[in-house]
């Protein structure tokens, strides 16, 4: 069952009729219908089409939210073999929200990091909804820093709104996480690739995405801040949210102009949800070709080009 937007309601109408037709078809024996399906099929297609050649930046973060969405757990099936999961921070839990291992990727020995959201109501909570705690950040740069003693290039998926705000998360050392595994991303001097599959949201993207490529699917969202936070500061009402949303710049194609990211991975027509093994495939492609641009390189190389792209990130497109 297709789970629609808000925005897709005319959509859903139209393919709602086309299979209302077919389901009185099937109870009718000899009733032909196929014509008139057909039809609402094509006038879906083309529904779908312009929808999402013509969305706008709150609309994208609606479909990087999307429940249906393939997560980091479904990347990791299809693209990974031997896929060995590493748990633990070996200081105080093993965080859920943060999931890792060693893997190969076509044969390829690679470590493989991301935030994992869950997908229904018992593995969200148990995930946290993709927001790390300390612990999350502490195995990501415990994984890392293994990763470099053994030369494998490490790859790492985004999706994750941010980082856990809570209480007990901020009395354990939340920011010092945070800022330690982006020092992690920055010190390691093996390849490192990044795709924000996602929500790329705020601190708790970055500590994950300070790699030497960034790539985004297509409808895949990256923020200093969410627009619902955004619009509640500046404007004190989190209902401007689509204004916030503009403002902030938080689309892959605005990112991709402003240097901020290095690739845009194109998704199935009508985004990752309505075809995830296609959304996955292409990701996975995308991973192969950043790494082999990496390939070869020394140690101090990767680390000395992954600094200046920071420092250099944001001043490209600033002027349009």
């Amino acid at each position: 069952m297709t789970n629609y937007l808000e925005f897709e309601r005319p959509l859903a109408e139209i393919e709602g009729k086309a299979e209302e037709l077919r389901a009185m078809a099937r109870r009718s024996e000899g009733m032909d219908v196929e014509k008139e399906a057909a039809a609402l099929d094509r006038k879906a297609a083309g529904m779908l089409d312009e929808i999402y050649r013509t969305l706008n930046a709150w609309q994208k973060a609606q479909v990087a939210r999307h429940a249906d969405r393939p997560h980091c757990k479904d990347y990791i099936a299809r693209l990974f073999t031997e896929f060995t999961p590493l748990a633990g921070d070996r200081n105080f839990a093993d965080d859920h929200a943060v999931m890792g291992g060693l893997a190969r990727l076509q044969d390829r020995p690679v470590m493989v990091i991301g935030q994992e959201k869950g997908h229904d109501t018992k593995t969200r909570i148990e995930r946290n909804f993709g927001m790390a705690r300390p612990e999350g950040y502490r195995k990501a740069i415990r994984l890392m820093e293994l990763a470099d003693r053994f030369g494998l290039p490490v790859i790492t998926l985004v999706d994750t709104p941010g980082a856990y705000p809570g209480k007990g998360a901020e009395e354990r050392g939340q920011s010092e996480a945070i800022a330690r595994a982006t020092q992690k991303c920055l010190r390691i001097g093996v390849p490192l690739v990044s795709v924000i599959i996602g929500e790329g949201g705020s601190g708790g993207a970055v500590a994950f995405a300070t790699a030497n490529r960034i790539a985004m699917l297509e409808h895949s969202i990256y923020s200093v801040i969410s627009p619902e936070g955004c619009a509640s500061i500046l404007w004190k009402d989190a209902e401007k949210m689509r204004e916030a949303a503009a403002a902030l710049r938080l689309t892959a194609q605005d990112l991709h102009k402003l240097g901020a990211i290095d690739r845009i991975v194109a998704e199935p027509k009508g985004g990752a949800h309505r075809d995830s093994l296609a959304a996955i495939d292409a990701v996975g492609k995308a991973i192969g070709a950043m790494l082999g641009e990496l390939d070869g390189q020394e140690p101090d190389a990767l680390r000395r080009a992954r600094r200046e792209k920071f420092v250099k990130m944001g001043s490209k497109g600033l002027a349009a």
